[in-house]
């Protein structure tokens, strides 16, 4: 069975990844009740982190998140089993047959897909170029910031350069205007 179909079956439940009894069935190509079985005389291989039933909130939950056809509502009499990573591993020491054992490498590699997945997620051009377009507006940013301090240092200091020269043409104005004489006036015209 191919991987993508493998990790299509796979649901978070409880905060852990798992595949539920049903789904595992169909893929070893057995029904649900034979599998179920099989665990059941071997439950000393299947504590609490290895598989567990889901509650019926659970279920709502689970039926809610994927779209399901009437005929898969009708089979579903009991609440289903659900198996983690290890439990799926598990069953490839209950399921003996060499088809089993086939399946139950492909469903382990595409748990570590999954895996692979959360750690690395992949790096397409649409986020490279999402990265680089955040960095040059941010360098953007601050050349503006940059600039800005320079225009408001700069009109500052045009001020000043003005009200000195208000200053210096207020006095030269102040000091070419004619000034009256000082002292007595003689009269020339007189004599």
């Amino acid at each position: 069975m191919e991987i993508q179909l493998i990790q299509n079956k796979i649901y978070e439940i409880r905060g852990q990844k798992v595949m539920l009894d049903r789904d595992l069935a169909a893929i070893y190509g057995v029904e649900t009740r034979t599998l179920n079985q099989a665990v059941k005389r071997n439950i000393e291989r299947f504590p609490q982190d290895f598989m567990f039933q889901l509650t019926e909130e659970e279920l709502l939950i689970w039926k809610s998140q994927i779209v399901i056809t009437n005929s898969i509502k009708m089979g579903m009499r009991n609440k289903p089993f659900a198996f983690t990573e290890l439990g799926v591993s598990m069953l490839s020491s209950v399921l003996k047959s060499s088809t089993a054992i086939q399946v139950n490498i492909n469903i382990m590699r595409a748990f570590v897909a999954i895996r692979q997945l959360v750690v690395n997620p992949p790096s397409d051009k649409l986020t490279k170029l999402q990265k680089e377009v955040n960095e040059l507006k941010e360098y953007i940013e601050e050349v503006f910031t940059d600039y800005n301090d320079i225009n408001e240092d700069t009109r500052v200091q045009i001020e000043l350069i003005n009200q000195s020269l208000a200053e210096l043409h207020a006095q030269k104005q102040l000091s070419e205007r004619p000034r009256k004489p000082i002292g007595f006036i003689i009269d020339n015209e007189k004599e």
